[in-house]
């Protein structure tokens, strides 16, 4: 009888303290005052402090929490405070967002950027292979333009953890010359005599306007504020682009170099992501709603007209833009790259 006891006691024992580390755990999520949010380098740059500081100010009038903003200068570092649970809140790209949550599970979408229809529809921002105006003439074949003349060149991504800098384009040469391994693309004086990594989508864009890049590939949403077309759009191959009179660091030194688009990729809009572990379901429910509401659509701190001289973290495509609440399984199609590679 007294062995039976025993074993009872135990097992209460057992179940009192995994009930008592559960409630900790959800109170160490919910009872937290301060909270951080980790931004790329792309959207840690001078230009957009303002956007962050409305960012900030919207959160801490969701949460009633105070929070903090930690700019990078690294995308891994985003990554990693997102996965870890040292910030607990993220912007970031769609294959960034995949990493952290191979990483853990727990690292979720709450919303994102809409399309110009205001859905998700057409919820996507544009990748490019650009080139300098003047050489363009050598990545045409047959009066089109193609990635077929780009080896041996000298190569700019944004970052081995950037989604149009680097997973999208990377994918591409893959398919077009049927390689099996992608390594060979990240290493001088193999595919290409040199590759270079610029660490943000403007880094890599001046890496091919200051002449240390035959090609680069950078995206829209973060160079639109420093680059305008110049002939064609945005979305057509072949659009040529300049670089801004008016263009704020570190674009100063290239104002008025110009570049033609010879490729484009469409990529799924980046996600808002929490760390789902160390955010209240409340928090995370109440900063979906202030962030999917019409008072933030109409703050242009934080979504800015496409045309505004002050750049937003997000950029409306229409009157119709706005934030929308997005799970994991809208970016299968970014996972499955990812995972694949």
């Amino acid at each position: 009888m007294k062995k039976k006891l025993s074993a009872l006691f135990a097992l209460l024992s057992i179940l009192l303290i995994a009930t008592l580390a559960g409630c900790s755990s959800k109170k160490s999520a919910s009872s937290n005052q301060t909270l951080t949010m980790v931004f790329y380098p792309n959207e840690s740059a001078k230009d957009f402090n303002a956007s962050r500081t409305a960012i900030k100010q919207q959160l801490e009038k969701a949460t009633g929490k105070k929070i903090k903003i930690q700019t990078t200068t690294d995308y891994n570092i985003a990554i990693e405070a997102i996965a870890s649970g040292k910030a607990q809140l993220a912007f970031m790209g769609p294959e960034g967002y995949a990493q952290s949550h191979l990483k853990n599970k727990a690292v979720q979408p709450l919303f994102a950027l809409s399309g110009a229809s205001g859905t998700l529809k057409d919820a996507a921002y544009h990748s490019y292979f650009m080139v300098p105006k003047g050489k363009e003439a050598q990545y045409q074949n047959n009066g089109q333009y193609s990635i077929d003349n780009i080896k041996g060149k000298k190569i700019s991504f944004v970052s081995v953890s950037s989604t149009s800098g680097h997973l999208i384009p990377v994918a591409a040469i893959q398919s077009k010359f049927n390689l099996k391994n992608s390594d060979e693309l990240s290493q001088n004086g193999h595919f290409f005599k040199s590759v270079l990594f610029g660490n943000s989508h403007q880094g890599s864009a001046v890496n091919l306007f200051n002449g240390d890049a035959d090609v680069a590939v950078f995206d829209d949403i973060d160079t639109n504020a420093y680059i305008n077309v110049a002939k064609g759009s945005w979305t057509k191959v072949g659009s040529e682009f300049r670089v801004k009179d008016n263009a704020t660091a570190p674009f100063i030194s290239v104002r008025g170099k110009e570049s033609v688009a010879i490729a484009i990729s469409p990529v799924q809009n980046g996600p808002f992501v929490a760390n789902t572990d160390k955010l209240s379901k409340k928090d995370q429910e109440n900063i979906t709603k202030a962030f999917t509401s019409k008072a933030v659509t109409d703050n242009p701190k934080i979504l800015s007209p496409k045309d505004a001289q002050v750049p937003a973290i997000w950029k409306k495509e229409s009157s119709k833009s706005q934030l929308l609440k997005v799970t994991n399984d809208w970016y299968a199609p970014t996972n499955k790259l990812v995972a694949k590679n």
